[in-house]
């Protein structure tokens, strides 16, 4: 929060630190694109962590091939490309 002094010599909050209907508007819309309408392009930064079915799979790029690893059911590793993860479903976080 951010403090101004007014022409009486008296501190006053800012009035760009206040909540406004449009911030508002633009903080709801944001949480809406992380939860659901974000996840239908799959992170490009290698490292990038996905969940899909329960596991959780790290972006390696090698040789300028994107793919996708974790482990299956029984602890073996297990390879995707980017369309075979986007058939199975993802999500960014845990447990969706």
């Amino acid at each position: 929060m951010s403090t101004t002094t007014d022409t009486r010599g008296q501190f006053s909050r800012s009035r760009a630190s206040e909540p406004t209907a449009a911030r508002a508007e633009e903080t709801a819309g944001t949480a809406s694109d992380q939860t659901g309408q974000a996840d239908s392009v799959l992170p490009t930064v290698p490292c990038s962590v996905v969940w899909s079915r329960g596991h959780a799979y790290v972006l390696e790029l090698i040789v300028n091939r994107p793919r996708w690893v974790g482990v299956d059911d029984r602890g073996r590793a297990v390879e995707f490309s980017c369309a075979d993860l986007q058939r199975r479903g993802w999500s960014r976080r845990a447990g969706r």
